[in-house]
């Protein structure tokens, strides 16, 4: 029977802009070869300097009249301008829009919870997929340098909370992978029947950060978890990243 652990890593201090993820996290976790690393978005993008002063920013007369129907701080809707390539939906007090990297959420993925002072948004990391590799590499690195002789095959998932168009609430999913298959794709193999399915494409690298937000919440400052009994979608190499889980606009039955 397979078994999955969730192991939420303790003791992180508060990051700051040039933090090294990768070796902060693995001077705490005892990280075995096939783990999976799931840490927040948040952390990466306090470590790349990905924090934002609202009094900082001048909104221009586009944002603040959509400011003014949604409700929404004017220079908080200029940099939701900033991250973004299109608006999609202009709501009540909801604003989706797609951000550069592809992603379709609220906001740009801006936000300003765990974060110090009351004017300081986060923005998502510029590049999510970068970032998980180069936590990987770090992780690899502090970890070979103390024990050469161990081979450290390991994944590592950036996730962030995004909320679903037909369901109540918010859920945890990739926005960066890296050592990760993120798409198991079962197109062609047979079901237990031994019927050949047809469209299932398992993503794994949401269903892991999923799991490891059920490890940690909103306000135990606890950011980074290992998943432990993954390691059969762990890979040598860093992989694709989570833009392989971007339905492209071809595909979208919904624009």
């Amino acid at each position: 029977m397979s078994e999955l652990h969730v192991l939420s890593v303790e003791g992180l201090p508060e990051v700051e802009e040039g933090a090294a993820l990768g070796e902060l996290v693995a001077a705490r976790a005892a990280i075995e070869p096939g783990d999976v690393l799931v840490i927040s978005q948040k952390v990466v993008s306090k470590a790349e300097g990905r924090l934002r002063r609202l009094s900082s920013v001048i909104p221009g007369a586009k944002a603040r009249k959509l400011a003014a129907v949604l409700g929404k701080e004017p220079a908080l809707v200029e940099l939701i301008f900033e991250e973004s390539t299109e608006v999609l939906r202009a709501e009540g007090s909801v604003l989706i829009v797609e951000t550069h990297h592809g992603f379709v959420c609220a906001n740009a993925g801006i936000d300003s919870s765990n974060v110090p002072g009351d004017d300081t948004v986060c923005l998502l990391p510029e590049d999510p997929d970068a970032s998980a590799r180069r936590i990987r590499k770090e992780i690899v690195g502090f970890v070979v340098e103390r024990e050469p002789r161990l081979p450290l095959d390991l994944g590592v998932v950036i996730s962030d909370s995004f909320g679903r168009a037909w369901r109540l609430g918010q859920a945890e999913v990739a926005i960066g992978c890296a050592g990760l298959m993120p798409l198991d794709d079962w197109r062609g193999r047979a079901d237990a029947f031994g019927k050949k399915l047809e469209a299932t494409q398992i993503a794994i690298a949401d269903e892991a950060a999923a799991a490891a937000d059920l490890a940690r919440s909103k306000n135990n400052n606890v950011p980074a978890v290992i998943l432990r009994g993954l390691s059969s979608f762990v890979i040598a190499e860093d992989g694709p990243g989570a833009q392989t889980l971007r339905r492209s606009r071809e595909e979208d039955l919904f624009r």
